[in-house]
């Protein structure tokens, strides 16, 4: 044991204080990570499903630990961390009280990765490892991650990047306590997408699971067969909004190259496997139509209808069609319309891709006044389409939605939002002395962003202006979510993406903000106050923070990051900073190597007699072949100490590469990574002295020379930037 309290200080005493806790001797040190929150004492059911609920509110009502009097930077941080092997898209769930086999109850977070991992991590940091963990790939036998791009496949979109695996976020059924998620994968040239069913507490199938997604329409659309029949596409169709179970019942929203899909599951039959039970085509005369979301996931109300938004495609229902391009719709449980919404310029938003299904409806939960049962949805906007500049919040009536008007909208309410548009979905709470809608989207140019706005709701209404909002922007706008104590102590919670929302992968920390929910004017914290204690990783597109019993869980490109209550008496103990959580490479030439790029690592510990021990710094993940890296580092790093990491990149075939620069040490949060990425291009070879034909006064960046070796003045060109072909010349320079 002592040799553990040396190694692992912080873990150390998390992994003795719940014996501690049982025989009531808390008062022999006060640690909040655990001593607070022991997994035998909550009644919190969890954060189950995206956004923390059917309607997708954001609200966790139950969270008693954290305040907006203990929520500041003098005592509250980043904890730990967990090292991921892929990217996360997928909002990190929670289960407490979870019986693990041989391991007994822990309270849980799950994550999931691009990389089709799936992992369960001890959400209070008592066990450093994952409880465990699901691959669903096997590169040995072919099955992969699907690569962006696959194999010029120009219907393989990159926006997540350089790999598709599992994007959406997955729900849990704890009735049954299974997790549903969609998986992709490549396996030998042809592309598959499976539904798992997954035991929350010992990670294996159930319910016949996996079974491959398949599914087919009559239609006349883009890819129809001489049949009319409209086919799911499992290696272009892109699974992206968060999966609904509702009455047992999953239902998954896909966008891709050709059409939208959302497909219901269910293993509520007497075999108890999982079995599709409906199948609905966004646009099956027509074409593209996805129900993207930005993540956000389909929604319901308490009454069981369905809502999921649609992005740019034709808009033909008003007229007796069957396509719902840039509309919101309501579907019962067996995915058929009920009814819809489309704006009046929806023609504009087709031609101009300012599609609605940008980001995802929230259903409101009762309100006083005319229209008690409202959904709100705002999308892209703006220019050209209105006028005013910017894009519209839509309040709707759940009974009536409105369905299209060409010359007037006919719905509850419409304010002027971002003038950006939405890639992102707002959140609801009612506080001691109101309700409020919560809502950050783009604007003001890509690296400005908009911010984070209070909208007050009174009597079913929104004030047509904000009451409040934050004193910083968002780049590429935020969802929201809030925790609170009932009506007391509401935070809003939000993660700011630094890098624009094009960039493919960012490289930038993420940064985690929390403000008062009665005026967020006021920030009570975000992650760079102190920044080589709470530094995060790199932010993703589109993530929404966890709130759960007294911690918040961020999942980022490398590694899902822990914040909470910080130890008021905090024992001596190494920590990690780095420079850089990631680093991108310029596309380069296969076989020829890169600059190398820096990171520095520091020992940001406390501790003048414990040092960071590095045990090793090796480079691990898919293509850990092609990147190296070399070091300063020694085995030990007193407190305040730093040492180099030096990373090349040599691609071995002409297609984006990934990989971790993994740090064993003694540290909270061991192994950390820095997440490695970049293309590799294919050479042109050229043959002297009859090179393939190139214009004179080009650049030869990116060439290469190979020549005979019995031809007088042949020679290999080595790249170089800047270099010209010369008219005239007979060399290479």
């Amino acid at each position: 044991m002592k040799i553990l309290r040396k190694r692992f200080p912080w873990r150390w005493i998390a992994m003795i204080a719940p014996r501690l806790c049982k025989k009531c001797a808390i008062a022999f040190f006060t640690f909040p990570l655990v001593c607070l929150t022991p997994a035998l004492a909550q009644n919190f059911a969890g954060v189950l499903t995206q956004h923390n609920d059917v309607g997708r509110t954001g609200q966790n009502l139950q969270e008693t630990i954290l305040n907006p009097q203990n929520v500041k930077s003098t005592s509250f941080g980043k904890l730990f961390s967990y090292s991921v092997d892929g990217q996360i898209y997928a909002q990190p769930l929670y289960v407490p009280n979870v019986n693990i086999p041989n391991l007994g109850l822990h309270n849980v977070v799950y994550a999931a990765t691009q990389n089709d991992t799936l992992y369960a991590f001890d959400a209070d940091g008592l066990q450093s490892t994952p409880l465990w963990q699901d691959s669903f790939v096997n590169p040995a036998l072919g099955i992969t991650p699907v690569p962006c791009g696959t194999d010029g496949n120009t219907d393989i979109s990159c926006g997540v990047w350089p790999i598709y695996g599992i994007t959406g976020t997955p729900v849990i059924d704890a009735t049954t306590n299974t997790m549903y998620l969609v998986v992709r994968t490549y396996e030998n040239g042809a592309g598959f997408q499976r539904l798992h069913a997954i035991d929350i507490g010992s990670g294996a199938e159930k319910f016949g699971g996996p079974v491959v997604i398949a599914a087919s329409v009559s239609g006349t659309g883009a890819g129809h067969t001489k049949g009319n029949i409209i086919n799911f596409d499992p290696l272009a169709d892109i699974q992206r909004a968060g999966l609904l179970l509702l009455n047992g019942t999953v239902y998954i929203g896909w966008a891709g190259a050709f059409h939208g899909w959302i497909i219901a599951y269910s293993a509520q039959n007497s075999n108890q496997i999982l079995t599709q039970v409906a199948a609905f085509n966004t646009t099956p005369n027509a074409s593209i139509g996805g129900v993207w979301a930005s993540g956000n996931g389909i929604a319901a109300d308490p009454f069981g209808n369905i809502y999921a938004a649609v992005g740019d495609a034709t808009f033909d229902a008003s007229t007796g069609g069957s396509d719902y391009g840039d509309s919101l719709l309501k579907l019962n449980g067996n995915l058929q319309v009920l009814d819809y919404f489309a704006p009046m310029d929806q023609a504009c938003r087709l031609a101009n891709d300012k599609d609605l299904g940008s980001a995802g409806p929230m259903v409101l939960p009762a309100q006083p006044g005319s229209f008690s049962d409202e959904v709100v949805i705002a999308g892209k906007g703006g220019n050209p389409c209105d006028v005013s500049g910017f894009a519209w919040i839509y309040l709707l009536n759940q009974n009536s939605l409105g369905e299209f008007n060409a010359n007037q909208d006919q719905i509850v309410q419409e304010i002027q939002g971002s003038s950006g548009g939405y890639w992102s979905s707002p959140a609801y709470w009612q506080g001691p002395s109101g309700s409020y809608l919560y809502s950050a989207g783009t604007g003001g140019g890509q690296l400005v962003g908009d911010y984070l706005k209070q909208f007050s709701l009174t009597n079913g209404q929104l004030s047509t202006t904000p009451v409040a909002q934050s004193t910083n922007p968002f780049t590429v706008g935020a969802t929201p979510s809030i925790s609170a104590n009932g009506s007391s102590n509401g935070i809003v919670w939000a993660i700011k993406r630094q890098d624009p929302l094009g960039t493919v992968s960012g490289i930038k920390p993420a940064i985690l903000y929390a403000y008062d929910a009665t005026n967020v004017a006021t920030m009570l914290y975000n992650s760079t106050q102190s920044l080589m204690r709470d530094q995060g990783g790199c932010g993703n597109k589109f993530q929404v923070p966890t709130i759960a019993n007294g911690k918040v869980y961020v999942g980022t490109e490398n590694e899902v990051d822990i914040f909470g209550l910080l130890p008021t008496n905090p024992p001596p103990a190494p920590a990690v900073y780095l420079s850089s959580p990631c680093e991108s490479f310029a596309t380069q030439t296969v076989g020829t190597t890169s600059k190398p790029v820096s990171v520095v690592l520091t020992n940001s510990g406390n501790s003048s007699t414990t040092p960071l021990e590095i045990n090793s710094i090796t480079i691990t993940g898919t293509n850990f072949a092609d990147y190296a890296q070399t070091n300063n580092c020694n085995s030990t790093l007193n407190s305040g100490a730093s040492c180099t990491i030096q990373i090349t990149f040599t691609p071995s075939i002409p297609k984006p590469e990934a990989a971790y620069v993994t740090i064993a040490d003694n540290a909270v949060g061991s192994p950390h990574n820095i997440y490695l990425f970049g293309p590799g291009q294919a050479a042109t070879v050229l043959t002297w002295p009859t090179p393939a034909p190139i214009t004179y006064g080009t650049a030869l960046s990116g060439l290469q020379l190979n020549a005979t070796a019995n031809i007088p003045g042949t020679f290999v060109y080595t790249p170089a930037a800047g270099a010209i072909l010369s008219a005239g010349s007979q060399t290479l320079s």
